[in-house]
């Protein structure tokens, strides 16, 4: 199971519940060395493609930097060089060029408004001139006609030529009228260009104050942010460092456990070698020592699997009884081998919070082993004075074992527990199984996993 989750680097939420605290410090410490081993073959892989010349031909794009005389990267750094404008030179400029435009273009609608105002009028003068000029017009050829109804020819002519004179002497006038006219709107736009330039100037300068007032509050602002984020990132900088510490003694209480699991193993093996030696007579010939047991092999190897591959995880609770009935039953797994009947502390297919009501009101050290509907296995659920504790134990062909690498093999589930009785299964936590919990229902809830009917229960 352990060689599978390395292999995929990944772990199931669901499984990774069932894993005590030890048993998720022991995955993280092996998958950090996975990664490890797997970024350093990478690099490895980078190096030597890039000694290769023949990389080149795989089309792959490859980044070259620019040389300086000295053979390292060429790197310019703005305002280093003397040409290079400091940072509040290029600032003012483009305050200046900004308050330019802005006030550019307040002086642009301002002009147009007024020529637009200054026509307007123009426009309406010279309507009134034309509309006095056809009046006048009209009432001299009145005058005309009424002379000569009226007066006799010598008269009549006099009339005329007076008319006439007087019609030369209004034109006179009008033409000097739009002249003056014509010169007063040259002279106002004169005006208004040199009012829109001053004001150009005026408000370029007002834009330009408020530019840099605007630019002081927001520095401002920003050093006030600045104070406010640096504070919140020490507080977070803490309470990181914290976690961190708190996460590196669990990862060093997980190794000193893994390594205590090791330590253990090895002593237990050498003093049943030792043992076995002692009890047996002398060989007659120089034959190798015979392996040692089954439930005393300590291994991490990863070509270590079960005769028959299987996922990672049953899928429902049909596969949990069908892989109990086929394989666990056979080897007798929950039984107890003195009376051969199920053993008390052994419990069917039920979950955390079941097992964990089971427990509640036990005494410390209290303990069941349930089968596990997430993984191939078992898990056991003990009562402990800071609180209830869940181990997973992972069963395969060599055995039964804790959840991790290097952890003691036993034969049978039976054998784990009677060497858990008085051996600690973390050197961190101390626990021990010492009272085992029965049943609270009947039929018991490992029922399912026997017998296919209530009724074949009761020789158990």
């Amino acid at each position: 199971m352990l060689q599978q989750i390395l292999d995929q680097m990944y772990i199931d939420p669901e499984l990774m519940a069932e894993l005590s605290e030890d048993q998720k410090q022991i995955l993280f410490y092996k998958m950090r060395q996975e990664q490890i081993r797997r970024w350093k073959t990478h690099e490895e892989q980078m190096e030597a493609e890039d000694k290769n010349p023949t990389c080149m031909k795989t089309g792959k794009k490859k980044v070259q930097f620019m040389k300086a005389r000295d053979g390292s990267d060429w790197v310019w750094v703005m305002g280093e060089h003397p040409n290079d404008k400091s940072i509040e030179q290029i600032l003012q400029e483009e305050a200046l060029l900004t308050a330019a435009k802005l006030a550019e273009a307040e002086a642009k609608v301002l002009r147009e408004k007024e020529e637009a105002e200054l026509q307007k009028r123009l426009e309406e003068e010279r309507q009134r001139l034309q509309k006095e000029k056809e009046e006048r017009e009209n009432e001299m050829k009145r005058q005309q006609e009424e002379a000569a109804l009226y007066q006799s020819i010598k008269e009549a002519r006099l009339a005329l030529e007076r008319m006439e004179l007087e019609k030369k002497r209004q034109e006179e006038e009008e033409r000097k009228r739009l002249a003056e006219i014509e010169e007063k709107e040259k002279e106002a736009k004169r005006k208004s260009r040199e009012f829109s330039d001053l004001m150009r100037e005026k408000r370029s300068s007002e834009i330009y104050t408020s530019l840099l007032k605007k630019r002081e509050s927001m520095e401002k602002l920003a050093e006030e942010n600045q104070s406010e984020v640096e504070t919140n990132w020490q507080e977070q900088e803490k309470k990181a460092k914290e976690a961190e510490l708190q996460m590196r003694e669990k990862a060093r209480q997980a190794r000193t456990e893994y390594r205590e699991s090791l330590r253990r193993s090895m002593n237990i093996l050498q003093a049943t070698q030792v043992l076995q030696n002692s009890t047996k007579p002398a060989p007659s010939n120089n034959k190798p020592p015979l392996p040692p047991k089954k439930h005393l092999i300590v291994t991490s190897a990863p070509g270590i699997t079960n005769k028959k591959p299987r996922p990672l995880r049953p899928k429902n609770r049909e596969q949990v009884v069908s892989w109990f009935q086929k394989d666990e039953k056979q080897k007798g797994s929950g039984l107890d081998p003195k009376t051969g009947k199920v053993a008390e502390w052994f419990h069917g297919i039920i979950n955390r919070s079941e097992a964990e009501a089971i427990l509640q009101d036990k005494k410390s050290g209290s303990f069941l082993i349930r089968v596990s509907e997430r993984v191939w296995g078992y898990t056991l659920s003990l009562k402990e004075t800071s609180g209830l504790k869940h181990f997973l134990i992972d069963a395969s062909d060599l055995g039964y074992q804790f959840f991790g690498a290097d952890q003691t093999i036993h034969d049978s589930l039976a054998s784990l527990v009677l060497f858990h009785k008085d051996n600690a299964i973390t050197v961190s936590g101390q626990e021990k199984l010492l009272y085992p919990c029965g049943q609270r229902s009947d039929p018991p809830d490992y029922w399912e996993l026997f017998h296919s009917t209530a009724s074949e229960i009761t020789s158990l």
